[in-house]
């Protein structure tokens, strides 16, 4: 689930293997040319916030939130608002490794991902926990 959230986060904030968008205006150099000074930088910093948005919910969903990760006297001294700063900034830090490493993909190519990988796997990972849960009677009261 941590790989499918991490590939859906970058596709969700139009990061550079997903920036279709961004790709199908570059032939007349994109929206730097539409978008001037405070509108531009008003554009650029909602994308860089929704980055740190994405950051924080995968650290909270699959890193341990603001928990140090061992549970070791050294580790315990730091201040849980540093563990959580830390383990954003290894976010933030992934979101701009993978605009470097990756290439583009198509419209094609991101709908086949979409529909014939992720729905199968996320569907079938429901189906899986949902069953997990009856047939160990884990359900709440």
């Amino acid at each position: 689930m941590f790989i499918m959230f991490s590939i859906s986060a970058l596709a969700e904030t139009n990061r550079h293997p997903f920036d279709l968008p961004e790709a199908e205006a570059e032939l007349f150099s994109g929206y730097n040319v539409e978008y001037s000074a405070m509108g531009f930088e008003l554009f650029f910093l909602g994308e860089y916030a929704n980055m740190l948005l994405m950051s924080a919910l995968t650290t909270i969903l699959f890193l341990g939130g603001w928990l140090p990760p061992f549970d070791i006297l050294i580790f315990t001294a730091i201040p849980s608002t540093v563990w959580f700063s830390f383990k954003m900034c290894i976010g933030v830090t992934f979101f701009i490794v993978m605009r470097a490493a990756l290439p583009r993909f198509r419209y094609d190519q991101l709908t086949a991902s979409g529909w014939k990988v992720f729905f199968p796997l996320s569907l079938s990972w429901l189906f899986l926990t949902v069953s997990l849960l009856i047939t160990f009677n884990w359900l709440p009261a």
